[in-house]
């Protein structure tokens, strides 16, 4: 029986693309992914029942992830096999050396922008657009430009992360910025302090800026149209207010992976058509696997850009900037 099993896994994996050595990601038993994307237990079961390997997912906020992750490292007790996280923070990981250098069969067709790196495969954008509470905000006044979000009939109606401190955040302003969105450097600034004037609600994160959407106790959330997905029930919508923009998000494995072949497994499935269709299905991610598209209605026609990774200092200079311009 057990060879068996070994013989339909290793089927599987030959059918789905995987290049990996089924006996030996067998015997491993267990992959474990350090991840600071929510809601993807449906793709951890799936890969478990799939594959025969233990699936194991650990959330790690954004906030906390290098630290979490090298101070592992240095003590040579990384549990993690996969790595995934904003595109900034695997690179500084890889800098770090961190990251194991492997290229999976499962990435075929994917644009060619998100997997030069031999370590780093980008597989979806944290595509950031406002969100709104449908029962309560009349569809005439729907932000339709990024500018509308300025009007003072929003004051006191909008949450965000917080632009100071929230990185995602930071980048995406700063995306705005470079990606044209606005025709003029001066009318970009004018959007900002117009926004910061409505006195927005800040939060750590986009997880969130949901809530008080949902209560009516504002109407807006600069946030991420996946929530209208996996928060089904309550009355939210998007706002489509040109091209959106987001941070890519990345997928890697552990130079010291405890278990290596099924780390290599997971990558292979986790980058595969159907993964990507769950991901986009049940967590309404925007991924990079051609022709999949999350069932939120609009998604599927709207442009979707990836923004420029930001270092460090800028970072820390542009939060310092937005700090001084919203608080």
């Amino acid at each position: 029986m057990k060879r068996f099993m070994v013989f339909v896994l290793s089927l599987l994996m030959a059918t789905m693309g995987f290049a990996t050595d089924a006996t030996k990601a067998k015997q491993e038993g267990t992959a474990n992914i350090y991840a600071n994307i929510t809601a993807i237990e449906p793709l951890i079961e799936d890969f478990t029942a799939k594959t025969g390997v233990k699936g194991i997912y650990t959330r790690i906020s954004t906030a906390k992830y290098i630290a979490t992750v090298l101070t592992e490292h240095m003590a040579g007790k990384l549990q993690a096999d996969l790595l995934q996280g904003p595109l900034p923070i695997l690179q500084a990981l890889k800098d770090k050396g961190v990251l194991a250098s492997y290229k999976s069969p499962s990435a075929v067709g994917y644009p060619d922008w998100a997997i030069k790196d031999d370590a780093i495969v980008q597989f979806a954008i944290e595509y950031v657009a406002p969100i709104y509470n449908k029962e309560l905000v009349k569809a005439a006044d729907v932000p339709k430009t990024y500018a509308d979000l300025a009007d003072k009939k929003w004051k006191d109606k909008i949450v965000m992360p917080d632009p100071a401190s929230h990185a995602t955040t930071i980048s995406w302003l700063v995306g705005l910025k470079e990606a044209k969105i606005f025709a003029s450097d001066d009318e970009w600034m004018a959007f900002l302090k117009g926004l910061a004037a409505n006195k927005p609600m800040f939060v750590k994160s986009f997880s969130p800026t949901p809530a008080p959407v949902e209560s009516g106790e504002k109407l807006i959330a600069i946030s991420m149209p996946k929530y209208i997905l996996t928060k089904a029930q309550s009355p939210l919508a998007w706002a489509n207010v040109g091209p959106l923009l987001g941070s890519p998000r990345g997928i890697a494995i552990a130079k010291a992976a405890p278990h290596p072949e099924a780390a290599k497994l997971m990558m292979d499935y986790w980058l595969s058509t159907s993964s990507m269709k769950l991901l986009a299905d049940k967590v309404g991610e925007y991924v990079l696997a051609p022709g999949i598209f999350p069932p939120i209605e609009g998604i599927a026609t709207a442009k979707v850009l990836p923004i420029r990774e930001l270092s460090d200092e800028e970072i820390k200079t542009w939060g310092d900037t937005f700090k001084k311009i919203f608080y």
